[in-house]
């Protein structure tokens, strides 16, 4: 009772943006403890010491909360991958552009664990918000990767192959990397020790052994 009271008399110095901000972070790491289905705006207030009242104040609605999540957790960390995407792109550097992707997706999870277990929940559930993530960040990303392996494909550098399959290819490699990263960190399933940049480069060589011409230089 008495760190509540003390939390409270805090929130009122806080800013509305702060205090947004604040509701974002609480709701997030409840979210990826214990599932949408298993939290209530009633615990949310709890922990960010407010009233239910004042969630709502915020956010009028689930859905504009869960908007804000999507925005604070990867529309920033999109926008960064397409920058470096289209600089290796406009060079037609494979190994730079797939490098990049590999090893922004991965830093993006390791930075973040809440996201993935948000990603997992969300799925398991069927909640909105994996489809929220899927169209705001993954779709544009997803898209742009496609795009990429059908121009190299068009420039003879790639063999014929479906590019939805192969961009579909590349990025489960990274997602299952990064998910025993996150999930499993310290049990016998994480057994690679190395840094993200040098699986990075593994999983690059890899893809561009399979996708390019046989001696066609990447």
């Amino acid at each position: 009772m008495v760190l509540a009271q003390v939390s409270k008399a805090r929130s009122t110095r806080m800013s509305a943006e702060q205090r947004r901000q604040q509701i974002v972070n609480v709701s997030a790491a409840l979210f990826s403890e214990k599932g949408f289905n298993g939290t209530t705006t009633r615990e949310i207030a709890d922990r960010a010491g407010v009233s239910e009242a004042i969630i709502f104040r915020h956010f009028p609605n689930k859905q504009a909360l869960y908007s804000a999540i999507i925005d604070y957790k990867t529309r920033q960390s999109g926008k960064r991958i397409k920058e470096h995407l289209k600089d290796a792109a406009r060079r037609k550097d494979d190994r730079a552009f797939f490098g990049a992707l590999a090893l922004d997706l991965m830093e993006m999870h390791m930075k973040d664990h809440t996201l993935m277990r948000l990603l997992m929940f969300s799925a398991l559930e069927g909640h909105e918000l994996s489809e929220m993530f899927f169209q705001s960040t993954v779709r544009d990303v997803r898209d742009y990767v496609r795009r990429y392996i059908k121009q190299r494909i068009s420039d003879g550098a790639f063999r014929e192959i479906d590019p939805v399959v192969c961009a579909r290819g590349f990025v489960g490699m990274i997602f299952v990397h990064a998910q025993i990263r996150v999930l499993y960190k310290g049990t016998s399933c994480d057994d690679v020790k190395l840094s993200n940049r040098q699986i990075a480069d593994r999983l690059v060589d890899l893809f561009l052994n399979g996708a390019c011409k046989k001696g066609q230089s990447t």
